[in-house]
């Protein structure tokens, strides 16, 4: 599944010039976490977070004074978020971005990554739409008719090129069970690999084999 089939594309941004108190106010108002600061022609500047107006709220604590502390939250860019005033000056730079043709576990693990709740979606350089983590767990609870639909259509047939029949698929409770002939051990490894990147795949029995070129038994996958 790609990014642009669960993205929101009316995105609320802000200006670099947008002054703090009118995000925190859009922050509020619709009940989100982090809005993206966008120049005039779509380009995305940066994102400016609830994590980044705290460290507004936070002020400087007495700790600063010790030139230690003082170096290590200038190096970090902190102080100047602690004396920002616009969004431009508050923003985290550069933003981590996704593109509306990523698959949603990659976009997945950047926000577990990089410990983040919504990610802008670009497409050359502009804002497109965005994604947040609620969205990416709406994407994960999925029926199994949706989740058998996806392998049979967008794997096997659209991806491998494989006539209908060759792989048979079942689906219950999310647990996959995959079975049937395929040309060579990279077609099965190639449809494991893309079948478990599917959201609400919880668990996948891959019994596919593939015709020997030798007089051995060719092996069955283990489940997973």
């Amino acid at each position: 599944m790609k990014i642009q089939e669960i993205m929101t594309r009316e995105t609320i941004t802000v200006a670099p010039e947008t002054q703090l108190k009118d995000v925190a106010r859009l922050l509020v108002t619709n009940r989100i976490s982090g809005v993206p600061v966008c120049a005039a022609d779509g380009t995305v500047l940066g994102v400016v977070s609830e994590a980044d107006i705290l460290r507004k709220l936070e002020g400087v604590s007495p700790e600063l004074s010790r030139p230690v502390a003082w170096l290590s939250r200038k190096l970090d860019g902190e102080l100047e978020k602690i004396s920002a005033g616009t969004a431009g000056e508050a923003m985290s730079s550069p933003a981590r971005t996704a593109g509306p043709h990523d698959q949603v576990p990659e976009v997945a693990r950047l926000m577990v990554d990089c410990r983040i709740n919504r990610v802008p979606v670009v497409s050359d350089g502009r804002i497109v739409g965005i994604v947040s983590r609620a969205d990416l767990v709406r994407a994960f609870i999925r029926s199994d008719e949706e989740i058998e639909h996806d392998i049979r259509e967008g794997v096997l047939l659209r991806e491998m090129l494989l006539e209908p029949g060759v792989v048979d698929v079942s689906v219950e409770q999310g647990r996959v069970v995959l079975s049937g002939t395929v040309q060579s051990q990279a077609d099965a490894d190639a449809i494991d690999r893309r079948v478990r990147r599917i959201p609400g795949v919880l668990a996948l029995t891959n019994e596919l084999r593939w015709r020997p070129t030798n007089s051995r038994r060719a092996p069955v996958h283990t489940a997973w």
